[in-house]
């Protein structure tokens, strides 16, 4: 560079340095407002003969005191796609503390390629203009946003194509990174018009039951599997018909045949949250809906023992009130707006079918919704009618082919055992358990592994007493029936025998009247 280059460069930067310091001068003499005035136009003078345009994603959703869904997914897709490129990075841990999370600085510029076009990415803060009683996020008054820049010519291909892509990456990466949730309904309380809890409450998910280790029939587990699979990846297809996109399932058996094992063994599979809805907790069906629209996708509501939560038969009795509760209610002071107090539970059997299939079930997609029974017959028909319940899993006893899932998670069985011939025919025999089966399989000590065929006579045993058991139990049946039916036998021909008798001296009556 010549010597000549150099003094051009450095008389054009005292220059710039001799400009800002006047300008700082002179803005001490210039009021505010008109300060204001000349840095707002310089500003859009610049923006009207600038070639790029940008869009701000604000952290502060349309609903308040909610983060904005955009802005989530928009900081998902940066950390997981543009990160590397970023030269300052923070890390945070997730919302269950398992999971390191990295994100992109704020103040931070990283940009992206789409469709051959460059973008440029920066997050930043700003000062909220208002402060409330309730802030978003308790001791912070600034609130964060992303901001992409553009060349203009690319403002269609940005708005129509770039961002959905953002939005549909980031929701994948979310869906990825999530740590799944058990949750449950909170019990109904007085009503409260400053109480904002929410209606659920969560735990982690952490149910390690698969479809490998289901103790099931392998045709029957493979069937369970490819619907499953079926619905998960039919959202275009529900939406060609006219259906809500969601699926029921009625578990139905016996106790201890693995109905809440399956149910986790479906939210592992679809990688979806699970809400057990105890319906004794809910108030109303006003409460009901409530609760159903709190949920979220990709998510299973389980009502268990349905037959025993509520009477859902719509023969209900109502209890009335004695007059003095009723004097005692309306003396208490209300709050404005409280509903009236309502001590039983009112789920109706018209509640809860629109809770299934309703408007209501329409609100959001992807969900799966199950009962499970002991005694499917108690239920009404109107219940598990196909279409709410599309599909009916029968949770049946052990047999050999649930035993031999059985025998290889506990006793890590893999090949034939010369005891399997006579558990096969046991098992074909005698209804028993998997939870009972695998009760006999489990070894007890913790010092020394059981042996697998000290684990199989057991269950032998245990299945022969159970299958004398079964025929005592039929066998005393068969002879309360005949006793029964002897019974009613005797009654009917001492009936009989007396009927007899009556009509001989209705006869002998007679006789006398015609001879008077």
């Amino acid at each position: 560079m010549s010597a000549m280059t150099v003094e051009r460069w450095l008389g054009l930067w005292t220059g710039v340095g001799s400009v800002i310091f006047l300008w700082t001068k002179v803005q001490d003499h210039i009021p505010a407002a008109l300060r204001h005035y000349l840095t707002t136009s310089a500003t859009k003078l610049a923006s009207y003969f600038s070639p790029y345009l940008q869009i701000t994603i604000s952290e502060q959703g349309i609903e308040r005191f909610q983060r904005s869904e955009f802005f989530l997914t928009v900081e998902a897709y940066l950390s997981d796609a543009c990160a590397r490129r970023a030269r300052k990075l923070k890390a945070e841990l997730g919302k269950d503390s398992n999971n390191l999370q990295v994100s992109v600085d704020d103040y931070e510029e990283i940009t992206d390629e789409f469709s051959g076009t460059t973008l440029w990415w920066s997050a930043s803060k700003k000062q909220s203009n208002a402060r409330s009683l309730i802030n978003l996020y308790p001791g912070q008054d600034e609130s964060r946003f992303y901001r992409v820049v553009f060349h203009r010519r690319h403002r269609d291909l940005v708005v129509n194509s770039y961002l959905p892509f953002v939005l549909g990456e980031g929701r994948a990466v979310t869906v990825k990174n999530r740590q799944r949730r058990l949750f449950t309904n909170n019990a109904s309380s007085r009503w409260n018009p400053y109480n904002s809890k929410s209606v659920w409450s969560n735990v982690p998910f952490e149910h390690p039951a698969t479809f490998d280790t289901l103790a099931m029939e392998p045709e029957h587990k493979e069937a369970i599997v490819d619907d499953l699979k079926a619905f998960k990846e039919s959202k275009e297809y529900y939406g060609k018909v006219g259906k809500a996109w969601k699926r029921g399932y009625l578990l139905y058996g016996p106790p201890g045949t693995g109905k809440s094992t399956m149910i986790a063994a479906m939210a592992n599979y679809l990688d979806y949250d699970v809400y057990d809805l105890e319906l004794t907790a809910v108030k109303n069906n006003t409460e009901l809906r409530k609760l159903f629209i709190e949920t979220t996708g990709k998510s299973i509501i389980v009502i268990e023992d349905i037959d025993c939560s509520i009477d859902l038969t719509g023969k209900r009795i109502k209890a009335k009130k004695a007059s003095a509760d009723k004097e005692a209610d309306d003396e208490k002071p209300k709050f404005p707006g409280e509903p009236e107090k309502d001590e039983a539970t009112k789920v109706t059997l018209s509640g809860l079918l629109n809770f299934i299939d309703g408007l209501w079930s329409s609100c959001g997609g992807e969900r799966i919704i199950i009962f499970t029974t002991n005694h499917k017959e108690k239920l009404d028909p109107a219940l598990i009618r196909r279409g709410r319940m599309d599909k009916h899993i029968e949770m049946s006893y052990c047999r050999f082919g649930g035993f031999k899932v059985l025998a290889k998670n506990y006793l890590d069985v893999v090949v034939e055992h010369e005891m399997f011939g006579e558990i096969h025919q046991l098992l074909a025999e005698t209804d028993m358990s998997p939870a009972d089966v695998a009760e006999n399989l489990m070894p007890m000590s913790n010092k020394k592994k059981r042996d697998p065929t000290e684990c199989f006579l057991g269950l032998i045993e245990a299945l022969k007493k159970a299958k004398e058991d079964a025929t005592a139990t039929k066998a005393k049946e068969e002879e309360e029936v005949e006793a029964k039916i002897a019974k009613e036998k005797e009654e009917g021909e001492v009936s009989k025998a007396k009927e007899k008798d009556k009509g001989k001296c209705e006869a002998v009556g007679d006789m006398k009247q015609v001879d008077k």
